[in-house]
């Protein structure tokens, strides 16, 4: 049973297209992207450093577009993932990328709603100054009252012993300074409280655009962020996605999602690696391969004839009108 994940902010640095590009038709089809969100995604995919791919306005789309082209190179459309796809699922803006793979959006819509979530998202982060730090080990209870003290929010629970703490930076670095027994602290490069009340205001308007969207069924349960339900109907998981913006990532659930419907195999499309590292450290037994340059193309294609199937027999406790 094979999965595809779709990584979120933070997962981006700088110059990780480049190798991409050099695909037939992939430039071609970035420019286009590029024209749909009005950035130069080939130059933030290539040139753009650092501090530039921080911004949360830049970040997103780039990180969609990414995710959509990389996928690109292994199937023509959501038909044809799922043909071997059993279940889909992306971290935090990656649900974007999630809904246009399998079907629920069309790849433009995804693009328009992630251009709209960047800038809402980088304005709701520029009120105050927030950040999220990385809590990685130490006793759960202990970090969640550490939280709690300084007043930050637990935005994501990774699973894996990891917790992503976010709030105001001068809650962050007192927790940096001062972490729960046996847990280190790692400043993530995001420019703001992601899933979190900071984030707030970018939902109103989300949920105005969204109002006009046309979902179709998605051809691939997706697996969701606030609980890990899989989800077919587009009109849902389009709701549940807006309102995912300022409520805290439950990959731990994703993650027991897979576990739980026996996986065999989880591929991360680019930019790859954070959700490949977790799903080592949390689903011991399954193959797992971070897809982040064409070089790995050829392990992907080998683990969709081993792993693949056209079979989406989903768990009806965990399914949300996920009949296909």
């Amino acid at each position: 049973m094979l999965v595809f994940v779709f990584p979120g902010q933070g997962s981006q640095a700088p110059g990780f297209l480049a190798p991409w590009l050099e695909l037939p038709g992939v430039a071609d089809r970035l420019r286009w992207a590029s024209a749909v969100v009005g950035d130069d995604l080939v130059a933030h995919g290539t040139v753009s450093d650092a501090g530039t791919l921080r911004d949360t306005a830049v970040a997103q789309p780039l990180i969609v577009a990414a995710g959509l082209l990389g996928l690109r190179e292994l199937f023509a459309s959501p038909a044809e993932l799922a043909g071997v796809a059993s279940v889909v699922a992306g971290h935090s803006v990656g649900e974007l990328t999630a809904a246009a793979a399998a079907g629920a959006l069309t790849p433009e819509q995804a693009l328009v709603l992630v251009r709209e979530r960047g800038r809402g998202m980088a304005a709701a982060a520029a009120v105050r100054p927030t950040g999220m730090s990385a809590v990685l080990g130490g006793d759960p209870d202990e970090v969640t009252a550490r939280l709690g003290e300084l007043g930050l929010t637990p935005a994501n629970a990774n699973g894996g012993g990891q917790t992503v703490a976010a709030g105001t930076l001068e809650a962050l670095e007192a927790l940096k300074e001062n972490p729960p027994a046996k847990a280190r602290v790692i400043p993530l490069q995001v420019a703001g409280a992601f899933h979190t009340e900071h984030m707030a205001p970018a939902v109103g308007a989300l949920e105005q655009l969204a109002a006009g969207i046309d979902a179709g069924t998605a051809r691939v349960p997706i697996a969701a962020n606030a609980d890990g339900e899989l989800v077919t109907d587009g009109a849902q998981f389009l709701a549940r996605l807006v309102a995912q913006v300022s409520r805290p990532v439950r990959w731990d659930l994703v993650t027991e999602t897979f576990a739980r419907l026996g996986v065999t195999g989880l591929i991360e499309v680019p930019p790859a690696g954070t959700l490949a590292n977790l799903a080592k450290r949390a689903l011991k037994g399954v193959e797992v391969l971070a897809l982040k340059t064409p070089d790995d193309l050829d392990k992907a294609r080998a683990m969709i004839a081993e792993h693949g199937g056209a079979a989406h027999t989903a768990d009806p406790d965990l399914a949300t009108e996920a009949s296909l």
